[in-house]
């Protein structure tokens, strides 16, 4: 079970100020435990502490900043059962989703430990014309400064990973505001983290409310901001955030082509277009929400996709058994089917599940959706995905791209010239060729465009952003 109380971590130390925070079981709806709030001044401070250890973390070496990853990947295998039972109480994630994002976040962590002794410069050739004679240029990779990160509560320790562990390995000190309805798997990483030698200051993991986290943006001090969650807050933030350079990793409306030659693999198909679709409640930005399927194995797939959906089992989150658990709240719960209810008066019909209970949501399958609905056009984040039919592979590439989002999409299809037609085509962030748009491993460049955000994660490529090219030119001779 979860400590009674946690504290937050400011300058690596853990701070029981207060237990403000009172962190729910997401499926019983009862208070699991107690976590302390920062206030605006405890973030001030930190920011402050982050800045005194700019020069530290600078001369922080390469193998010292592995040797801190590295220290994390074991702890994290030590506790891996308390992490796995923290992260399925805190945010309602069937226990064996919770244990794979575990496995996340160590693979995450080792990812950035290889990469941390791999952040290589270049030279560059100069002599590109006789005044350049005899000069030279070099470049290194410098950490960015102070960097605010914010993360999610839908994955809060992977999500979390994403920033902590290629912060580490670029040498930048940083203050972390983990989501307030998820932050118990954060604490328990700066408990890990605290037992390194990193620099005082290095990091600081301040649980607040959205409202009194202003500094997190505005603060000039730090030098960029990086926040996962929805893309209207993400937006909003990105216009206040002054100077400093933003990533923003947000949400979509993901979708997944089946092209007509699938007969023979369908079950397969059906099985990840499920997982796709339903897997934590629905609750993942690249979860499948539309479903295009060819006319000449529509009618099969939704048989089979139908029958599936409804063995799907839901509840506590805890069974072992348990594929569907609590959404993480019951006011989102009710948001999503307001949107469902919306569609189905429209036109739509239900076809597998619709059962809503406070935050408990079926697994739920719709067709005839309009496209105007906000089902069809807004992210569902929660179980409910759309299947419709083509007949021509370009109308259905056109189809996936009508969406203000585009973080990523998947098609099924024998075909090479389909799936570099959808890669030429879809405007995405990442095409998934035989598999659903929510697959994802922790080393790939993962981002969208459009509403779905700016930038990319994936730790070699957030070490790029959270680094800065430093040239040197040296004259030869003088």
């Amino acid at each position: 079970m979860l400590n009674k109380t946690y504290p937050y971590y400011l300058a690596n130390v853990a701070v029981a100020a207060n237990t403000d925070l009172e962190v729910t079981d997401k499926f019983s709806g009862e208070v699991a435990t107690r976590v302390a709030m920062a206030d605006a001044a405890a973030i001030d401070k930190a920011i402050g502490y982050a800045v005194e250890a700019m020069p530290a973390m600078r001369a922080f070496p390469p193998f010292k900043r592995q040797a801190v990853l590295e220290h994390c990947v074991k702890r994290f295998r030590e506790r891996y059962d308390e992490l796995a039972l923290a992260l399925c109480i805190e945010a309602g994630k069937p226990i064996n989703d919770s244990r794979g994002e575990v496995t996340r976040l160590i693979d995450t962590f080792k990812v950035a430990a290889e990469e941390s002794v791999r952040i290589d410069g270049e030279i560059i050739n100069l002599e590109i014309s006789p005044r350049a004679k005899g000069y030279h240029g070099y470049i290194k990779r410098v950490p960015i400064g102070p960097c605010s990160f914010i993360s999610p509560f839908n994955f809060p320790l992977n999500l979390t990973a994403h920033k902590v562990a290629p912060g580490i390995a670029a040498g930048v000190p940083f203050v972390l505001k983990p989501a307030s309805r998820t932050p118990v798997g954060a604490l328990i990483m700066g408990e890990i983290l605290a037992e390194t030698d990193l620099p005082k200051g290095a990091f600081s993991i301040l649980p607040a409310h959205r409202d009194g986290a202003d500094l997190f943006t505005t603060d000039e001090r730090f030098k960029l901001l990086s926040f996962t969650g929805s893309p209207a807050v993400g937006w909003e933030l990105k216009k206040k955030a002054g100077k400093k350079k933003v990533v923003l990793e947000l949400g979509g409306n993901a979708a997944a082509i089946v092209d007509g030659d699938q007969g023979e693999k369908l079950d397969y198909v059906v099985d990840r277009l499920a997982f796709g679709a339903f897997y934590q409640s629905g609750q993942s930005c690249i979860g499948v929400q539309r479903i295009l399927v060819h006319a000449k194995i529509y009618d099969a797939l939704r048989e089979k996709l139908i029958a599936k959906t409804r063995s799907l089992v839901m509840g506590d989150p805890k069974d072992e058994k348990t594929f569907v658990g609590p959404m993480i709240s019951e006011s989102e719960s009710k948001r999503l089917a307001g949107w469902m209810d919306s569609a189905v008066q429209a036109g739509a019909k239900i076809v597998a599940g619709g059962k809503v209970d406070g935050a408990m949501f079926e697994a739920t399958l719709l067709e005839g959706v309009k496209r105007d609905t906000d089902l069809y056009r807004k992210e569902a984040f929660g179980p409910v995905a759309i299947l419709e039919r083509f007949d021509d592979f370009d109308a259905a590439l056109a189809t996936v791209n009508d969406s203000d989002f585009g973080l990523q999409a998947g098609v099924f299809t024998d075909s090479l010239a389909h799936a570099h037609r959808a890669w030429d085509v879809l405007d995405v962030g990442g095409v998934v060729i035989n598999d659903v748009p929510s697959f994802r491993v922790d080393n790939m460049p993962y981002g969208g465009v459009k509403d779905s955000g700016l930038g990319r994660e994936g730790v070699r490529y957030a070490i790029e952003d959270m680094t800065e090219m430093r040239l040197m030119v040296m004259r030869e001779t003088w």
